[in-house]
């Protein structure tokens, strides 16, 4: 692996415009001096961003793209014909070897399907999941898959929780990642019958360290480390994880500011309260990696704003100097097609 760890950002399709992907950039070479980022887009857009703000210039490179994505296209049919467009020639580059990691706030189906169609699937992966890290009340826990993969089969569960026990292992630090399966219950004959039955095949599976089942109201106090369900499952629960904390912090936020003595408490408790809160901003997690491809593709939100593109180039730099990757792909070279 070269000492230069390329990142393309795709500055076209989040909310926030390519505003936000820039700066988040510039920052992101500011922390890693070893990382040079692409920025696929507009280049007029970009270049006028970019004129405004002092940066090392060997860590930036513009290219320049004629087409867009939008969210409201096919999203097959947009990667297979819009070749021009600042997805598209992100993944390519990513194909080519040309960079080791692609970030994007752009349409999730679009992103999927270049991840499929243009990157390509590592030798023996039947799905690629999305992951998702989740705040806890102790460390984050992994949840995958977040949506890419509504049906599966459960094998499939299977290589999800192997692929989640490496990505926590290597990206988080865990030496030993508690695997749980979603369920909606803890014994192991509760559940329909694709839980039944991977819950079947991964208590015996010498890869992973499966602990059974774990209910919805559990996994916010992180009684797992990796956590396995189908994209159906798996998008219910993160969407309304999302839904819950911004209806917390909103509730918070009035009660806070409800009196003078509310608000004197507030002030009182203001610090520690910041700290208790950060937990559940999505910023700091670094947005969805598409696990098992032949590189690494990172789906971030798409009302994402600076901080979560900072984060996102702090996951892939983590991600690619402990060769994620690769040692997703290694363990599943010998696996059945």
């Amino acid at each position: 692996m070269s000492d230069k760890i390329n990142i393309v950002i795709d500055t076209i399709g989040g909310d926030n415009g390519a505003y936000v992907c820039v700066k988040g950039a510039l920052q992101g070479i500011k922390n890693h001096k070893d990382v040079k980022i692409f920025l696929t887009g507009h280049k007029s857009e970009i270049d006028l961003i970019l004129g405004e703000c002092e940066y090392n210039k060997d860590q930036i490179e513009v290219i320049d793209c004629s087409e867009e994505v939008s969210l409201n296209e096919p999203p097959v049919q947009a990667v297979r014909e819009k070749k021009d467009s600042s997805l598209v020639v992100g993944l390519t580059l990513l194909k080519k070897g040309e960079a080791d990691a692609f970030i994007s706030a752009g349409s999730t189906g679009a992103i999927l399907a270049g991840g499929q169609f243009v990157v390509g699937r590592a030798k023996g992966v039947k799905r690629t999941p999305l992951a998702h890290l989740l705040p806890t009340s102790g460390e984050p826990s992994l949840l995958l898959d977040c949506g890419a993969n509504v049906d599966v089969k459960p094998e499939v569960l299977v290589q999800f929780a192997e692929m989640g026990s490496i990505y926590m292992k290597e990206v988080c630090g865990v030496k030993n990642p508690r695997v749980a399966v979603a369920n909606v219950g803890l014994e192991e004959e509760k559940g329909n019958s694709l839980v039944k039955a991977a819950y079947s095949q991964l208590k015996t599976n010498k890869r992973v360290n499966f602990i059974g089942s774990i209910e919805a109201r559990a996994i916010p106090y992180g009684k797992a480390d990796v956590i396995v369900a189908d994209g159906f499952v798996g998008n219910v629960i993160i969407k309304l994880y999302e839904g819950l904390s911004k209806m917390i912090l909103r509730e918070l936020k009035s009660a806070f500011l409800a009196s003078f003595s509310s608000k004197l408490g507030a002030m009182l408790i203001k610090k520690s309260m910041k700290k208790t809160l950060r937990k559940f901003d999505a910023s700091d997690k670094g947005g969805a990696p598409l696990l098992g491809l032949k590189g690494l593709v990172v789906k971030i939100h798409g009302n994402s704003k600076e901080g979560e593109v900072i984060s996102a180039i702090d996951q892939c730099v983590s991600f690619v100097k402990n060769d994620v990757s690769g040692k997703i792909i290694k363990g599943f070279e010998n696996s059945e097609e």
